[in-house]
């Protein structure tokens, strides 16, 4: 019976380890194949989000496709072939984009920073918009296919408003705010768009479509009226991108190949590819001073991370417990935050915030700010010091609002009732069936002032500045970081380069001496978060079957006092 169960287990594990074997060769491989010739010509595939956080660790084959696909991964990858010198030229070949004005201009310098490394830049367009234009301007070669066309017609923005169509279901959103420009719940209580967020909007397009004619006119070589005349022109065919010389040409792949290696006087291009190149590359440097790199991404929520969630939301109690762990590691010299969320629950912004002050108690700290850090993300940001944003970073939204959502008039339509029955005066200033009082509407008034308050005191402290100073740039009011900048909401324009020369000057490291990047929070098997899910599938059917009300299940929507930005910006 011994030598059967032996057997079995032996029969069980072997498959295992001989799939790990082979696994781990395959990626061995993977390493030893990674060289990087002289005279290369690097092919970086520049597509997707680039988000701040890596996903799972994969299996073995797949594991480095999920790695370098961070925003990071690319700011390193663009840093180390501008001093590569084996590295003659760069092919970009662009394809979708869903990033971001900050994200985007962060890429952008890095190509910028390519070119003034004096290396040969090619872009690649198949179907490009304004995004992808955007990046391709930085190259010194532009081209396209010759059946796309150019998507390039300036910016717009698109505003929803549903006041009149939740009317008609008998819904009813409630809201009570601090700050004139605080119009988060417009949308749901509005049917058209108010003059502060139209005067908001208006300096946000002008801005960024200011930075866009910069860019164009910069890289193709034309006055900025002659670009905004083109933009007033746009989409264009391909002949037609071509002809107004906004583009070199139009190509096929293998024809772009096949100049670029003419232009180097190759007969065979020398190509490395990005995955192959950051292998290559990837060697640790000796006695490195090793730096935090704290994402914050997503809106903001108390308590545990669960792993439903994933990066769009970010839980107080799970990211305080990151900040415990970089604190308390001697190793850890200095931390560059990098924070990229809409704001969120003001409690646990707050708590948040604290951690942070706990945090650059004890170490250097410099605050990078992503695409967006508004509201609750830039409450976080509070802690006194330096503060890097980009010129299209959205920021401020220093306000406060209440809101829920009474669906009694819905009930009604469905042929519902609720009868409430309560001892305190206030025992139904959340529910859904009850609109608010005026007495009710005064109470949480208090509460959204006073948490205003609290605000713009938190913000004048990390600011170095007065409570009255604040009030003039507060009221809700959304700025971008150029403009943020000029009213001293943020201290430099820049992105990943500039805030680790502001690491480097507070930890007194100097410049010649090399820094790694230590990722926060670190990357999670796949295998662990596949357990935590299935864990947890049981809470979850046991809620869905609970029979909670149409209003528990609106009630995502929770009651509390909101740190949050008014909307989200999405570039067309």
């Amino acid at each position: 019976m011994k030598r059967f169960w032996i057997g079995f287990l032996a029969g069980l594990l072997l498959p295992v380890v001989l799939l790990t074997i082979v696994l781990a060769m395959f990626q061995l491989g993977l390493y030893w194949r990674a060289r990087v010739p002289d005279q290369a010509t690097l092919v970086v595939e520049l597509s997707g989000e680039f988000p701040e956080l890596p996903g799972p660790v994969l299996p073995f084959p797949l594991d480095d496709a999920a790695r370098r696909a961070t925003l990071r991964n690319f700011w390193e990858l663009f840093d180390r072939a501008a001093k590569d010198p084996r590295v003659r030229a760069v092919l970009l070949e662009i394809g979708s984009l869903d990033v971001g004005w900050g994200r985007l201009q962060e890429l952008a310098w890095g190509i910028d920073k390519l070119r003034r490394a004096n290396k040969s830049v090619v872009a690649y367009l198949r179907v490009p918009g304004a995004r992808q234009y955007y990046l391709a301007c930085g190259a010194g070669q532009v081209y396209m296919s010759p059946e796309s066309w150019l998507d390039l017609k300036g910016l717009r923005a698109e505003l929803v408003y549903l006041a009149d169509g939740l009317r008609k279901l008998g819904v009813q959103v409630e809201l009570e705010r601090a700050g004139r420009y605080k119009d988060a719940g417009d949308m749901f209580t509005r049917n058209t768009i108010s003059p502060e967020t139209r005067e908001t909007m208006d300096a946000i397009l002008d801005e960024l479509y200011g930075d866009l004619v910069r860019r164009i006119a910069k890289g193709r070589g034309m006055p900025e009226d002659k670009v905004r005349q083109l933009l007033d022109q746009g989409p264009f065919l391909a002949q037609q991108a071509a002809r107004e010389r906004l583009v070199d040409g139009l190509l096929y792949p293998d024809q772009v190949e096949d100049r670029l290696r003419q232009q180097l006087g190759q007969e065979r291009l020398r190509k490395v590819f990005s995955g192959d190149y950051l292998r290559a590359t990837a060697k640790r440097p000796r006695r490195p001073h090793r730096v935090a790199f704290l994402v914050a991404q997503g809106t903001i929520l108390p308590g545990e991370e669960d792993d439903w969630t994933g990066h769009r939301l970010l839980f107080s109690d799970t990211f305080r417990r990151w900040v415990d762990e970089i604190r308390d590691d001697q190793k850890i010299e200095a931390v560059l935050l990098r924070i990229d969320s809409p704001g969120g629950d003001a409690v646990a912004s707050d708590e948040i915030l604290r951690a942070l002050k706990q945090l650059r108690a004890r170490k250097p700290l410099v605050i990078s700010m992503s695409d967006t850090a508004a509201s609750g993300g830039y409450y976080i940001a509070m802690t006194g010091d330096p503060i890097v944003a980009y010129p299209g970073t959205v920021t401020g939204s220093i306000g406060v609002l209440y809101g829920k959502l009474t669906l009694r008039g819905l009930y009604e339509k469905l042929g519902m009732r609720k009868v409430i029955l309560k001892r305190g005066q206030f025992a139904d200033i959340d529910s859904d069936y009850e609109p608010l009082s005026e007495k009710a509407r005064e109470k949480l008034r208090e509460g959204v002032n006073r948490s205003y308050q609290a605000f713009l005191e938190k913000v004048a402290e990390g600011r170095k500045t007065k409570i009255e100073q604040v009030r003039q740039y507060a009221e809700g009011r959304v700025w971008l970081g150029s403009q943020a900048a000029r009213h001293r909401l943020v201290d430099v324009v820049g992105g990943i380069d500039a805030a680790l020369a502001k690491v480097r000057e507070l930890a007194r490291i100097p410049p010649d001496e090399p820094i790694v990047l230590i990722p926060y929070p670190p990357r999670r098997p796949l295998l662990d978060i596949l357990e935590n899910i299935l864990a947890s599938q049981w809470s979850w059917l046991r809620w869905g079957l609970k029979g909670e009300s149409l209003g528990s299940l609106l009630g995502a929507l929770r009651p509390g006092p909101w740190a949050l930005m008014p909307w989200s910006i999405e570039f067309h």
